[in-house]
């Protein structure tokens, strides 16, 4: 597969590309740095090497050794987000085929955007730390000295020292624990991960952890206060495995646990490889959580064992992995479940359009990410424009079993590699060589290349959403004489994502009067719902109706867990509300210390606020 500069990484993968690497930590947490050693064995790609080039952020480097000898090393100019690379000069000269073993000691910053150090008082034990990583997309290289580009795949092993009484996690199978030689007073965790992977799923987590047998692959893991329930929660794991394999074929990463993390994690899922990460607002005791726990599975074909380039190629790993999740739902519920699931995901691209505008480059399906930072780029954009196009495709092509016979023979071929939109767009045309002539006719450009929505909207089944459309249409048409009608029984036959789907079509509406949705809250008691979902898009609507008495309940949910799927729309929503603006950005400030560096950083950027000067 040919070679693609990644405009986000400074490594030399050109010349040398890593295939495996060996880590040890030792977790300080009084002083909140991971001081670490790497080695990474590295192929070399040219003739006459002399030279290695790794991704850093925010590292002090002690020494760097090339095959056991001394090598020098020199950090370069550093930039805003993409950090410093590190230059190292080898003692000798290598040849293209020729390996080298390339170790670093070194040690992380307490402010490294990979890393969130918790307090015991911001666990719910109360009595230890905690320590978890969000790598994804370009954080690896605050905590590991590396190749951090999804193009470069390779295998690890890690041990990792931590004070007795707490468990250490990662992204990997677990192998064996042990004292730490070097101090009585901590343990050592092994890790192995045979399959190859990209820096991006190199993951840790460290804290007053149990798990709790949820399959005969599948732990839970979470601290004791939550673990009984998020087994419970998680039990159809293995259902959701077998129904994927039985789409796209065989699980190759051998375990699939799922950790429950603290509230400041700030996405609902991260596909870890052998660990899914889940934010603890899906332990609601509904069936939303379905979703992202299906998203995460699917990652382990697409993303995980196939994985997009670069980061300009995101939507090869999200958009994929949406159409994979949604033919989970098909085969567990119905194709009206799936097609449902589509409407409301169009729903969602066009809020994520609005809010970027129309005509931002950002929008595109593949965006140019020169200068820019992936984390700026983050929306539902390739999660939902890259369904709606293979969506498209399916009905184009002949149907969801057709075109699920692609998406699985593209896994098969770009499996254990990484994988460009052209080559994705070439195998296609390959694939279904016999129809060629139906796909020169998709306009290529306007899909991939142009800001805004799609230039098809597909036509979903609107069975399940029928009664939810009718019930939004009530609403706004309601005068005051109307509002009597409404009443606790207009919800009995709506599943909760049913009611998610209602609150989504009436925020796409001009707002509510006040005397509206004050009724809805007598008629529904909304503010006593524990869905998440539900609740958020409750109190958005809630604010944008200007119902003063709704705004601390929606800081408050903006301030107790911070999943960005939740917490960014809520303090814009009070942010626009401009009685309000000044005590969303105190708010902001009050709680930023609690809050994840990556929802710190766009939190700051929604609120116009300088992160320095909180």
């Amino acid at each position: 597969m040919a070679s693609v500069q990644d405009p986000c990484s400074f490594a030399s993968s050109s010349k040398c590309t890593t295939k495996h690497l060996n880590l040890s930590y030792h977790v300080d947490f009084e002083r909140r740095v991971l001081k670490g050693k790497v080695a990474l064995t590295m192929e070399v790609l040219e003739d006459r090497c002399s030279t290695v080039t790794l991704d850093t952020r925010d590292l002090t480097i002690f020494s760097a050794t090339a095959n056991g000898q001394s090598a020098k090393f020199n950090m370069g100019p550093e930039h805003s987000f993409l950090g410093t690379p590190l230059e190292i000069t080898l003692p000798f000269e290598l040849s293209r085929g020729q390996q080298v073993i390339v170790e670093v000691a070194y040690e992380t910053a307490p402010k490294a955007t990979a890393l969130q150090w918790l307090t015991p008082d911001q666990t719910a034990g109360k009595q230890q730390p905690y320590l978890f990583s969000q790598c994804q997309a370009i954080h690896c290289r605050t905590m590991i000295p590396c190749q951090d580009t999804p193009s470069v795949k390779h295998s690890y092993y890690a041990q990792v020292s931590v004070p007795q009484g707490l468990v250490a996690v990662m992204s990997a199978l677990r192998d064996g624990q042990a004292p730490d030689p070097e101090d009585s007073s901590r343990l050592v965790y092994r890790f192995r991960q045979p399959v190859p992977m990209p820096s991006y799923l190199i993951a840790i987590v460290v804290g007053a952890l149990e798990s709790r047998e949820i399959g005969p692959r599948s732990l839970v893991w979470s601290e004791k206060e939550f673990v009984d329930k998020a087994a419970f929660e998680f039990s159809e794991t293995e259902n959701m495995l077998k129904t994927a394999e039985s789409l796209v074929g065989p699980y190759v990463w051998g375990q699939y646990d799922i950790l429950v993390l603290p509230p400041s994690f700030p996405y609902g899922g991260m596909e870890n490889p052998c660990l899914t990460f889940a934010t603890p607002t899906l332990l609601a005791g509904d069936r939303s959580l379905s979703n992202v726990i299906a998203h995460e599975i699917s990652h382990s074909w697409t993303g995980n064992l196939v994985t997009n380039k670069t980061w300009e190629h995101f939507w090869l790993n999200e958009g994929h992995t949406v159409y994979l999740e949604r033919m989970i739902g098909r085969s567990m519920e119905s194709e009206q479940f799936r097609q449902f699931k589509a409407m409301g995901g169009w729903k969602e691209l066009q809020e994520s359009v609005k809010t970027f505008g129309a005509d931002n480059p950002l929008t595109n399906l593949v965006p140019s990410l020169q200068d820019v930072n992936p984390d700026d780029a983050f929306s539902s954009v390739p999660y939902e424009k890259g369904f709606a196009l293979l969506y498209h495709l399916e009905e184009l092509l002949g149907g969801p079993v057709v075109f699920m016979g692609f998406v699985k023979s593209y896994v098969q071929m770009f499996a254990y590699g990484s994988a460009t939109t052209e080559e994705w767009k070439a195998y296609l045309f390959t694939y279904f060589q016999d129809k060629v002539d139906v796909l020169n006719k998709v306009d290529w450009n306007a899909w991939m290349h142009t800001p805004g929505m799609p230039p098809v909207k597909p036509q979903y089944d609107t069975t399940m959403a029928d009664s939810c459309i009718a019930l939004c249409g009530k609403w706004t048409k309601a005068g005051e004489a109307d509002l009597g009608a409404f009443t606790a029984a207009d919800l009995t036959t709506l599943s909760s994502h049913q009611v998610i789907e209602f609150l989504s079509l009436l925020l796409q509406e001009e707002p509510l009067p006040l005397t509206h949705v004050k009724r809805m809250q007598e008629a529904y008691d909304f503010n006593s719902c524990i869905n998440a979902e539900i609740r958020a898009r409750w109190l958005r609507l809630c604010v944008k109706s200007r119902w003063e008495e709704a705004v601390p309940k929606a800081l408050q949910m903006a301030t107790e867990q911070g999943r960005m799927k939740f917490t960014r729309p809520l303090f814009r929503e009070v942010y626009n509300f401009d009685k309000f603006r000044d005590e969303a950005v105190r708010m902001f400030k009050t709680h930023r210390a609690a809050m994840h560096p990556v929802m710190l950083d766009l939190l700051s950027k929604d609120l116009k606020v300088d992160p320095t000067s909180c």
